[in-house]
C-alpha cells in the first residue's frame, strides 16, 4: 500500500544484498518490441502483474477497478515515444530487471502527493520503480539498474536525479516494501538526502534523495 492510495508497483521489489557489481547484465531501453520480454518478468506474480509501473502515472484512475491490458497498453504507448519509460534488464535472453524513472512530470501522481511534492523548482528526473525477478533477488541487479539510470539519464540531459525510497534503518524490510529502493543503495550510488517528510505524526518519514548528474 502507497500512502496514496491502495495499489503500488511493490511486489517484486529490489533487494538490497551487498553481493559484488553484477557484470554480466545487458540494460536497455524499453521499447515497442521489448514488452513481450519485460512481460516475462512481471508475469511472475504480485503488484507487477497487473500494475504494468502506471501506478504513479494516472492519478485518476480507479485502481479498484483497472486492469492489467489497460495498464500494459499505458506503458506500450509511452514505450513508442521518444522517451523511453525506463530500463530492461537482460541476463542473456531473460529480463531480470526493471526500473522505471523519467522527467519528473511524467508521474503524475507525484503532482498530486503532498509527501512528494517538489523540493524546489529545479527540474528533475525521478525514478519511482524497481523490478527484479524472485529468482534473481540478492545479486545485486537493482544497484546496476540505478546505475544505468544514472548514466541513462545524464545522457538525455538530466542535470538533477531524485527517488523517493524507503529508510530500512539497521533492520530488514520484505521485499513488498521496498519497490522505491532504499536510502542506503542511492546512497552508495552517490544520492543525499534532501528532504524527510511524513504523512503523520506517527507515520515514518519518507526520504527524497537526490543526485546532481
Amino acid at each position: 500500500m502507497t500512502e496514496s492510495g491502495r495499489y503500488s508497483c511493490d511486489h517484486l521489489a529490489v533487494t538490497t544484498s551487498p553481493t559484488a557489481a553484477v557484470t554480466d547484465l545487458t540494460i536497455v531501453p524499453l521499447t515497442p518490441d521489448r514488452l513481450p520480454d519485460l512481460a516475462t518478468l512481471f508475469e511472475q506474480g504480485g503488484d507487477p502483474k497487473w500494475c504494468w509501473c502506471a501506478w504513479y502515472r494516472v492519478p485518476n484512475r480507479n485502481w479498484t477497478n483497472a486492469t492489467p491490458p489497460e495498464n500494459r497498453a499505458l506503458l506500450e504507448e509511452l514505450a513508442t515515444g521518444v522517451q523511453a519509460p525506463g530500463l530492461v534488464a537482460y541476463r542473456g535472453e531473460l529480463v531480470v530487471g526493471w526500473v522505471s524513472l523519467g522527467p519528473r512530470e511524467d508521474f503524475e501522481r507525484l503532482a498530486h502527493s503532498r509527501i512528494l511534492a517538489p523540493v524546489d523548482d529545479h527540474p528533475v528526473w525521478s525514478i519511482v520503480c524497481f523490478v527484479v525477478g524472485k529468482r534473481e533477488r540478492g545479486q545485486g541487479i537493482a544497484r546496476a539498474l540505478l546505475a544505468a539510470a544514472i548514466d541513462h539519464a545524464r545522457a538525455n540531459g538530466a542535470t538533477t536525479l531524485e527517488a523517493y525510497p524507503v529508510d530500512t534503518g539497521d533492520g530488514r524490510l520484505p521485499a513488498a516494501t521496498v519497490y522505491k529502493g532504499t536510502v542506503s543503495m542511492f546512497e552508495r550510488a552517490g544520492f543525499t538526502v534532501v528532504a524527510r517528510r511524513q504523512a503523520s505524526a506517527t507515520a515514518a518519514p519518507r526520504p527524497i534523495v537526490r543526485l546532481e548528474l
